[in-house]
């Protein structure tokens, strides 16, 4: 009788823990278990390939030129093509001055031309150089505008920005898209109040109905209202990162107890801001 060689198979099975049923069996082979390991981890290296080399991932890369160094070298280039312009008229006028001093007649203008043009230069070299500058400026022109309408594209939604809780205290009233389009936060007199949002502070003003009130301007038309101040500690101008200290909660009196009121406005909307920021 022959031997037959016995291939060792492995088996992963799924079963019920309670009636031991079998759901689901796969046996395979110590060889396709390599070679499926080895292909898994081909295509995984090839998508991770494809992510950072076609996406804005490869401009993470240490020494990846992005936009901005290139825009940053055409800039360069342009300012030492005219400073090697404003050399050589330096250089023209010193020559003539020299003939001066020495008893000399001076260069006429064109003449001075003609000597800082190299021999071998032609009109239609001159035309051509022109040319070129104005290709490589117009390269300038339309790489800001490249830059500028993929920062408008990556604009994020209002959900998937992260807001800074305005104040640490209770939502005492919600809000109400008709009769109460705000949040009233209540907190102990003096508590500090927060900016939600990195923007900059657009208004401050007071009234006797709100007390202090303050308006901040955020990217992708978001607005944020606070009023009901006891005190204001920045300034219309002023520019603020996410969670900075912008005023004091704290009108007592007849404006109704220690509350903030808080607005949150997108689009020239007012929205829910409990959907958007953890209180």
């Amino acid at each position: 009788m022959s031997r037959q060689n016995k291939v060792k198979r492995w088996r992963l099975a799924l079963m019920d823990d309670q009636s031991h049923d079998v759901l689901w069996v796969v046996s395979r082979s110590r060889a396709v278990l390599i070679c499926e390991f080895i292909t898994v981890l081909f295509l995984f290296a090839a998508v991770v390939f494809c992510i950072v080399a076609y996406t804005p991932l490869r401009t993470t890369i240490p020494g990846y030129p992005d936009a901005k160094t290139r825009r940053a070298a055409i800039q360069t280039a342009l300012e030492v093509d005219s400073l090697q312009n404003i050399v050589s008229r330096w250089e023209l006028y010193s020559g003539n001055l020299l003939r001066i001093v020495e008893g000399q007649e001076p260069l006429q203008l064109d003449s001075l031309v003609r000597m800082a043009a190299k021999p071998d230069v032609t009109e239609e070299d001159i035309l051509l150089m022109h040319e070129q500058d104005s290709l490589l400026r117009a390269m300038v022109t339309a790489e800001e505008q490249r830059e500028m309408s993929a920062r408008q594209t990556r604009r994020l939604s209002i959900e998937s920005m992260h807001f800074f809780p305005p104040l640490r205290g209770a939502v005492s009233r919600g809000f109400e898209p008709l009769t109460h389009p705000y949040l009233e936060l209540t907190a102990p007199a003096g508590s500090v109040v927060m900016a939600a949002l990195g923007g900059s502070v657009i208004s401050t003003a007071w009234s006797d109905e709100n007390g202090f009130e303050l308006v901040m301007q955020h990217d992708d038309d978001i607005v944020t209202i606070y009023r009901h101040l006891q005190k204001i500690l920045v300034k219309t101008g002023d520019r603020l990162n996410a969670g900075a200290s912008v005023a004091l909660v704290g009108d007592s009196g007849s404006l109704g107890g220690d509350h903030l009121q808080f607005e949150l406005w997108y689009k020239g909307d007012a929205v829910d801001p409990v959907k958007y920021i953890k209180f």
